[in-house]
């Protein structure tokens, strides 16, 4: 199969997807905000959400694969177990003697359990229920109930970590330490899944840690035709934005990427939390959105050279129509200030889009959804109260792998 993501709206053909497990049973209300939520989960009901988020996705004929299953099958991968398990168990972080002893626990493991461990981490209580404490400064000053291994429950928005940009994929430098480790699980599935590891394709970006030159998949949308929008975010910055421009022009595989300034916030987290594709040439906006400044890149006179047109706020809306080459439409749904930031909050603006003019939302964005509906456009509503708690829509649960043109 031949990976490639065309457009935002084209025939959706394949995602990776992550259902809750362990990690999200580690938020605690004191450990929430570290890892970057903004409540706890009710994780049994954040997975039958899940469950019916992928059978919409199956329903629209899009095949699902699932995070862990990959994690799994590449841990049976002798080069990609040693990179895992050697990044997780890193004598820098847990000390030379109990780094090698908790390698050791790992490696008896079976291939699942080390999918778990990998995400869903572990405590000193639960790694003193499988060996001998290690003999190791580091090891015994935790507490029973610290975290050896950090969860991520973040791998439930696997858009951020993972995106595909035309025939090659972004393996991201996340901007929050409480993310790292995500690309460290998507840089082997890329390298030594068989899956992937036969098939061509570029890599956009330069792996887990790329110091400030960071992008979030949340802030990329692919627009078709060459053209890529990017949101400067509190994630996404503009030395990544420049890499990512740099390395798609060099590769032929795009010829325009727009960047919006947008507000550091955390509504305003990524790109995709305030504007999405929902038809070719239309956007659903959140009212909030103000115009932002943008800048036009395009490959200079030479090899590494880019040139960068600044265009002030009001430009906005034409230098995206002159990206996609034709007028575009912007849906805003009229509300005041106090329900527009409630359903801005609730994922509103998050739509997937499965193919041209029809989308997933969550059901409990109705303003949005029905003004979607009023203009055209199709709805597949799924359930997200317990999913959207770590501020993620239907568009941030899923990785697109494989999506048409529009």
């Amino acid at each position: 199969m031949g990976y490639h993501v065309d457009s935002e709206v084209g025939r959706l053909r394949q995602v990776i997807v992550h259902r809750p497990g362990t990690e999200l049973k580690r938020l605690t209300p004191a450990n929430r905000h570290e890892l970057l939520f903004d409540d706890v989960v009710w994780v049994h009901r954040a997975q039958e959400e899940h469950d019916l988020f992928a059978g919409r996705l199956r329903e629209a004929g899009v095949e699902v694969l699932y995070l862990t299953d990959l994690l799994a099958e590449v841990l049976r991968e002798p080069q990609a177990r040693d990179h895992l398990l050697s990044v997780a168990f890193d004598e820098r972080e847990h000390g030379r003697a109990a780094g090698d002893a908790l390698r050791a626990m790992a490696e008896s493991m079976t291939t699942e359990e080390q999918a778990d461990l990998l995400v869903g981490g572990i405590t000193t209580r639960e790694v003193l229920d499988r060996i001998e404490a290690p003999h190791s400064v580091t090891f015994h000053v935790r507490q029973l109930d610290d975290f050896v291994l950090t969860p991520l429950p973040n791998h439930l928005f696997t858009r951020d970590t993972s995106c595909w940009v035309y025939d090659g994929v972004a393996v991201n430098a996340m901007r929050k330490a409480a993310r790292e480790r995500e690309s460290v699980t998507y840089e082997a599935i890329y390298r030594w899944h068989p899956r992937f590891a036969t098939v061509g394709f570029h890599h956009w970006a330069g792996g887990p840690v790329d110091g400030r030159a960071t992008v979030e998949g949340g802030d990329v949308l692919v627009l078709g035709d060459g053209a890529v929008l990017v949101g400067m975010s509190e994630r996404t910055t503009p030395q990544g934005v420049e890499r990512l421009a740099a390395r798609l022009f060099a590769a032929g595989s795009a010829t325009r990427v727009v960047a919006l300034a947008m507000p550091r916030a955390r509504a305003f987290m990524h790109l995709d939390t305030v504007m999405t594709m929902v038809d070719v040439r239309t956007f659903i906006t959140y009212a909030g959105l103000e115009p932002l400044p943008s800048y036009t890149i395009t490959p200079g006179d030479g090899p590494d050279d880019l040139r960068i047109v600044d265009h002030a706020p009001d430009r906005m809306a034409a230098t995206i129509a002159e990206a996609v080459g034709g007028p575009v439409r912007l849906l805003t749904a009229e509300q005041d200030l106090h329900s527009a930031a409630r359903e801005q909050w609730d994922d509103g603006c998050n739509a997937l889009a499965v193919a041209p003019g029809v989308v997933i939302t969550y059901d409990r964005t109705t303003t949005s959804n029905t003004y979607l509906r009023d203009n055209g456009i199709e709805v597949l509503t799924t359930p997200g109260s317990e999913l959207g708690r770590g501020r993620g829509g239907p568009r941030c649960l899923s990785c697109p792998t494989v999506r048409d043109g529009a």
